[in-house]
């Protein structure tokens, strides 16, 4: 049958609505992939609910505490009428009830600790604060040790008196925390005027750690701990305080409950009339100080001669005198794992670029351990006997963890026994090398004279299973070797560093591993630090700190920016160590040897533009561009030029040399009026103004600076606090701080940003002052 007629329905043309807001820049389909996941959608009815319950339950606790303020005021009543003494409530009750929430919950960390133990008056808060630092991990607090102790140096008895208790058990139960916090101290406290310097709490404090006071005692030697001298060779050290024990006389301090507190505990003080000079020597922390310290000499030692091949070869004598005291039980600070140093390749070491003083760089041997405190120190092992016994049969050696298991007694002529630093005939005494055996000589086989490679070579003879590789896989893998293969350079007497730099860091170690006396030892690694004289590292180590907590905040945020913050170790207000940034050399290297530009020496590199070696690395100099571009904004960094940036092997540029920072420049000239550097051979490397990799670049700012202000008070509590009593350069000047709030630009929205970016990025591509200053330095300093 037909089909009913339909009813007429009517029909309304659609209403318009208003396009959304543009919160970002589209990004084009290429892109897509690059952005960050959406965060997950939330129902409403269950935020709501939420949300009902959290205010239910602040409604509840705001009506009990109304009730308990209404109870202690009708009791502070009745107490006034009948005359008796009674303490008035006070009308900050309930914030402090607020504040104690705060404390307490899960959300507190070692930042906001900080934050409330600076500005906060309150002597309460500030010895609550104190005491909670016991309850965060030693790692996260060490981060901010050196705000700590500024802090403990330079402000009010209140914060000194707060923060002293958890020092003094810190420095008890770790030799690198003393080290550490009686380098840094001696630093910050240079700014002082000498006569109020000699009396202040930092040295005071200083002297107690130095001292080795803060050692627990025993009557127990430790195992494996004896310090050898000629004039006391019974002398022994006591055991580890890696736990602390309330039995320990002077342990000074105890942690009680969940929430923990220090109780202090009257110290036992020692007459030091009635102690012989020996007893006082502060043998704990001795051979670590020497070694630190015979580093340093042959920096200044250095420093005098005229040039850079003269300078390499008297590094390389003098560090073939301090193989004589290895190994020893002294450690790099700036590792992270447990080790001693057992050799450092000597003919490895070069003299870094600088016009006047003479930074170089070592790669040490260690050999790690447990506990470089506890574990025994390995027997030396003479150069003569490289490889003579290579079976872990015939060696007693042992594995990470088990530390080396050697034998642990010293030479005479240790670290642990130098007396003088500056007299050479006392500390290079020789050791009679004819006295020291390895362990197992005589039991030697035969198979232990067979190479590895001899070895490897007779397994894969006797296996019976044929192996079948395709002639196209052949193929392959040559073309991408040849494409990806990096370039050596050659030699330059006014530039040693430039050939060790440029070898790839797991070549440098298979090489030196192979001719060392202890590279067949299973817990064998190779480190490398910078030693630099006459330089204040105090600003490198700030900024250390500032590019270290933007990198956590763009790793919570999910920004893909790429930075590298290297370890600063400050050991006084004019030394210190350097981590290196491994497989990377200098722009300034890389122009000199390659005589190419940036973009044809990624080519060159990496393989030609379609390759995925060198699509990869672009993106990895995109991201690490965008990453340094911010931080120079934000952290107003100078002197620029191609010797201070550099480029790693696998794209990413560095920028290292942060001197001039904050309100200083090179010379006060403020000559660098760009807000960082973006030159053209960086914008063809990205692809040009046109490429996709240009607008991601700028899409990466965008998003970096947005993640930034979200925790700005994070970062600005870092800079704010070294400023307290500080003569460094970055702070002079009283608008510093008021300057670095202004450039995370609190107050604008999305869309004003991201034309705050466009400016910034057009600003730095077209600025006069980055050209000139190239100039300027290839003229006075011969750097491209």
């Amino acid at each position: 049958p037909p089909l009913p007629p339909l009813s007429p329905v009517l029909l309304h043309p659609p209403v318009p609505l208003p396009p959304p807001p543009l919160l970002h820049p589209p990004p084009l389909l290429a892109d897509l992939h690059l952005l960050p996941p959406l965060p997950p959608v939330i129902d409403p009815e269950v935020a709501l609910k939420a949300c009902q319950e959290v205010l239910l339950k602040v409604k509840l606790l705001d009506n009990k505490q109304q009730q308990d303020d209404q109870k202690q005021h009708h009791q502070h009543a009745e107490a006034t009428d009948c005359g008796a003494p009674s303490e008035s409530p006070s009308p900050s009750s309930s914030k402090q009830s607020w504040l104690l929430r705060l404390f307490e919950s899960k959300l507190f960390d070692v930042s906001m600790a900080i934050s409330y133990l600076y500005k906060s008056k309150e002597p309460g808060v500030q010895a609550y604060i104190g005491n909670r630092l016991f309850s965060f991990p030693d790692g996260e607090v060490d981060f901010y040790l050196p705000q700590l102790l500024n802090m403990y140096v330079h402000m009010d008895t209140e914060v000194g008196d707060a923060i002293k208790p958890y020092l003094i058990h810190r420095c008890r139960s770790s030799i690198t925390f003393s080290l550490l916090s009686a380098w840094l101290l001696g630093a910050y406290s240079s700014d002082m005027h000498i006569s109020t310097q000699r009396h202040s709490r930092g040295t005071k404090l200083r002297k107690l750690i130095l001292s080795d006071d803060l050692k627990p005692r025993s009557d127990e030697p430790r195992s494996g701990d004896v310090f050898v001298s000629p004039s006391r060779r019974t002398h022994q050290r006591s055991k580890s305080d890696a736990t602390m024990a309330s039995g320990f006389p002077g342990a000074g301090l105890r942690r009680t409950g969940s929430n923990p507190k220090v109780e202090a505990v009257h110290e036992e003080v020692r007459d030091v009339r009635t102690e012989s000079a020996d007893d006082l020597k502060p043998e704990r922390l001795r051979p670590q100080r020497e070694f630190v310290k015979s580093l340093f000499c042959i920096g200044k030692r250095l420093a005098t001669l005229p040039t850079k091949e003269q300078k390499t070869q008297r590094l390389i004598s003098e560090l073939s005198m301090l193989n004589h005291k290895l190994p020893a039980r002294v450690w790099l600070p700036t590792a992270e794992h447990q080790h001693h140093v057992c050799r450092v390749p000597h003919t490895q070491a070069v003299v870094l670029n600088s016009k006047d003083k003479a930074p170089y760089i070592i790669y040490v041997e260690v050999l790690e351990c447990d506990s470089f405190e506890t574990s025994p120190v390995p027997t030396r092992i003479p150069e003569t006997r490289i490889r003579s016994a290579r079976s872990a049969e015939n060696l007693d050696c042992g594995t990470p963890g088990t530390g080396s298991g050697m034998t642990s007694e010293h030479r005479a002529g240790s670290f642990s026994t130098v007396p003088n630093y500056d007299n050479d005939d006392d500390a290079w005494a020789t050791d009679d090398i004819g006295q020291l055996q390895v362990e197992g000589e005589a039991q030697t086989s035969s198979s232990d004279n067979i190479s590895q490679f001899s070895v490897d070579s007779i397994t894969s003879l006797e296996s019976k299973e044929p192996v079948f590789i395709a002639a196209g896989d052949i193929r392959r893998r040559l073309s991408e070797n040849l494409a990806q293969t990096p370039t050596t350079f050659r030699r330059d007497p006014e530039d040693p560093s430039a050939v060790a730099l440029k070898e790839p860091w797991e070549e440098k170690v298979r090489r030196i591993r192979e001719g060392s006396p202890y590279g067949h030892l299973p817990n064998w690694r190779l480190l490398s630090v910078i030693v630099k004289c006459g330089d204040d590292l105090r600003q490198e180590l700030l900024a250390y700190q500032f590019l270290k907590q933007l990198q956590s905040i763009w790793q919570q945020e999910r920004v893909p920016l790429w930075i590298k913050p290297y370890k600063i170790l400050v050991m006084s207000s004019d030394s210190g160590m350097i981590e290196p940034v491994l497989n990377a050399v200098s722009l300034h290297q890389v122009r000199k040897q390659s005589q190419l530009s940036l973009l044809d020496y990624f080519l060159q590199e990496h393989g030609s533009f379609t390759t995925e070696a060198f699509l990869t690395a672009q993106r990895n100099f995109v991201q690490s561009c965008a990453g340094y571009s911010l931080i120079c904004y934000l952290l107003q960094v100078k002197d620029r030029h191609n010797g201070n940036i550099l480029l790693d092997s696998e794209g990413h540029i560095i920028h290292i040399d942060f001197g001039f920072i904050l309100s200083s420049s090179p010379r006060n000239l403020g000559f660098e009026t760009s807000a960082f550097k973006l030159t053209s051979e960086f914008v063809d490397v990205m692809g040009g103004l046109d490429g996709d990799m240009f607008i991601y670049y700028k899409m990466l700012m965008l998003q970096g600076l947005i993640a930034a202000r979200k925790h700005m008070e994070k970062v600005l509590q870092i800079v704010e606090i070294m400023q307290q009593g500080s003569h460094l350069p970055c702070f002079h000047g009283s608008s510093t701080i008021r300057g670095l709030k202004e450039r995370f630009h609190m107050s604008l929205t999305e869309e004003q940003l991201q034309l705050l970016v466009e400016q910034l990025v057009d600003g730095s591509m077209r600025s006069i002052t980055t050209k000139l200053y190239d100039s300027f330095q290839y003229v006075t300093n011969g750097i491209m």
